[in-house]
């Protein structure tokens, strides 16, 4: 209710503003984690999820709030992408609210202060509670990205719960071709390899512009590497009819005009693995029957982020409270019962 009250205020700032803003603000809130919720709580990939509704990567690009993500309600919250070295990113403007359409344009560019500044703080909050994931991003001058991506685990593995490979960023030239089957296999090796045999579970955070064959490819390959999950999925490049001035705009499309691409690519994953892997549902979710419509179409957990610009910084504890009721509401006893029973 309050933040429907500043959203005006917020909304008359330039939108990269309001979110340090943002950052700053939710720097001081309390850092309890949410309890395991009853029918809520799960296991994914050998993790203990209390609830499944994540905040996804691009809020907290550096790491500096995701313990006070989690006293929100989230289940579990995704930092970064970080990658080596810093880098400034793309030119400013390059995030635009869409608020006809409920949606977000940004163009950022991996925009971040590099690994060792991240790596200092995550490794400051070291034994406290909470599932944080770290998604591992390569520089956009990089000679060789498959190597940047190996140092990136090399770094973080120590300090997450599981890593994230983003290869699916529209805003970095050439990243998504990472997502070629023979790239992404040396990718995937280089990665697992640097992890060792004792590091967290990798995740696998693909794009939603993506041919019949390539999804098949993916699957087979993330289940070959005995993945702990695919992200599925980011931002897209494509363009669903918009109303707002902005729909112009070059980069990654987030928020309403997303659900439905995201939600067949779900679809279409849960397809091509037959349940063999997790799948974690991203784009367009902004309620808990959002939620609910990607958990029984094959996602175990899910994540958003745009929706929470429009709806604020409870919508976390607004999902779980609605999933809880849909769920005793139709008789299930648990979030795993629930995953593709559509």
């Amino acid at each position: 209710m309050v933040y429907h009250l500043l959203r005006p205020l917020i909304f008359s700032l330039d939108a990269e503003q309001a979110h340090t803003w943002a950052i700053r603000a939710i720097r001081w809130l309390p850092k309890k984690p949410s309890p395991a919720q009853g029918l809520l709580a799960s296991e994914v990939a050998g993790i203990h999820f209390p609830n499944p509704v994540g905040m996804a990567a691009g809020f907290d690009k550096d790491g500096e709030v995701p313990d006070a993500l989690l006293g929100l309600g989230f289940g579990f919250a995704e930092v970064g992408s970080i990658t080596p070295l810093p880098q400034a990113g793309n030119p400013k403007p390059r995030l635009f609210r869409l608020t006809e359409d409920r949606a977000v344009i940004n163009r950022m560019g991996f925009n971040n202060g590099g690994a060792q500044a991240a790596a200092r703080r995550l490794k400051a909050r070291q034994g406290r509670p909470g599932v944080v994931g770290i998604n591992i991003g390569a520089n956009k001058d990089s000679a060789d990205r498959i190597a940047d991506y190996a140092r990136m685990t090399q770094i973080m593995a120590p300090l997450a719960t599981y890593l994230a490979v983003n290869i699916s960023s529209p805003n970095t030239p050439g990243l998504r071709a990472l997502q070629d089957e023979s790239a992404l296999t040396d990718l995937l090796n280089a990665v697992l390899e640097a992890r060792g045999d004792d590091g967290p579970p990798v995740f696998l955070k693909v794009a939603p512009d993506l041919e019949p064959g390539d999804i098949d490819a993916i699957a087979r390959i993330g289940m070959d590497k005995e993945l702990g999950a695919l992200i599925v999925s980011n931002t897209t490049i494509s363009r669903p009819p918009l109303r707002s001035s902005h729909a112009g705009e070059t980069g990654g499309l987030s928020g309403a005009p997303l659900k439905d691409l995201a939600l067949q690519r779900l679809r279409d994953f849960r397809k091509a693995t037959g349940g063999g892997i997790p799948l974690i549902g991203v784009g367009g979710i902004a309620n808990a029957e959002d939620a609910w419509q990607r958990i029984r179409a094959g996602a175990s957990l899910v994540q958003l982020y745009s929706a929470m610009v429009y709806e604020g910084p409870s919508i976390a504890r607004a999902i779980t409270s609605g999933l809880e009721r849909l769920m005793r509401q139709e008789g299930y006893q648990s979030i795993a019962e629930a995953v593709g029973s559509e």
